[in-house]
């Protein structure tokens, strides 16, 4: 948590998100944000990692967008709180949310590229994977009644990365394209690799499948709320919310 004015958890922030993501100083939260240079619990840089044939500036480049997010796999993409709905309200709902919930046991993860991304997902036909489904479902619909509406400009954003017809119908009654039978749990280790060389992109996954291949077994036991203080600024730590409490 944190003591600063732009990051209070009482204080009014443009966007919220409900997110999977490790508790801070664990072993799995210091490894994510150690990758990703930046811990959005502290709202500090962490060292890069260094990669044999890779610039740091290069790294830097291709960590930047989950950067920006924090270390983390989306539950509940980040949302505007609809008129007439606060902060106290948001984090009363996600706390009968978490009670409602019993914790479990993650599949053991693994470094896979996802469309033009890399990612920490879970080892499919595991079955834990059925309940991070039913977990992310529950974030989705029970929390939507909370979230303003999209506006235009939003879901013409959306729209421009090319949707099939299901997923517009999901954008426009979830306020994300990527729920339900279209969510996929992964916590995001770069952004777009479409500007990297094959030879960049083999070295970073060859990292990412080392630096990632002793971490602990993850634990699903809380729901994670996270703020973006003002639009385009990097995504806060503000509370966890311990499942079956």
């Amino acid at each position: 948590m944190t003591t600063s004015n732009t990051s209070s958890p009482t204080a009014a922030h443009h966007r919220y998100a409900v997110y999977f993501a490790p508790n801070p100083g664990t072993l799995a939260w210091l490894a994510g944000s150690h990758w990703l240079g930046r811990c959005a619990a502290l709202l500090q840089p962490m060292q890069p990692l260094d990669i044999h044939g890779v610039a740091s500036e290069e790294l830097e480049r291709l960590t930047a967008a989950p950067r920006r997010y924090g270390w983390h796999a989306t539950l509940k993409a980040p949302f505007a709180l609809a008129p007439g709905v606060d902060w106290l309200t948001l984090h009363h709902a996600v706390q009968t949310l978490a009670s409602s919930l019993r914790p479990f046991a993650m599949p053991p993860m693994q470094v896979e590229r996802i469309d033009d991304f890399l990612a920490l997902v879970p080892t499919p036909s595991h079955p834990a994977n059925a309940e991070i489904q039913a977990a992310a479902a529950a974030c989705v619909t029970q929390l939507q009644p909370l979230a303003a509406p999209l506006s235009e400009g939003d879901l013409a954003r959306r729209r421009a990365a090319g949707l099939t017809p299901r997923q517009d119908a999901l954008l426009q009654q979830w306020g994300y394209p990527f729920v339900l039978e279209e969510f996929r749990f992964h916590m995001s280790l770069t952004g777009s690799l479409a500007a990297a060389d094959d030879e960049t992109v083999e070295l970073v996954q060859d990292a990412a499948d080392q630096f990632f291949a002793d971490l602990p077994p993850l634990r699903f036991g809380s729901l994670a709320l996270f703020a973006e203080p003002t639009p385009g600024a990097d995504f806060v730590l503000l509370d966890h919310l311990e499942l079956g409490a």
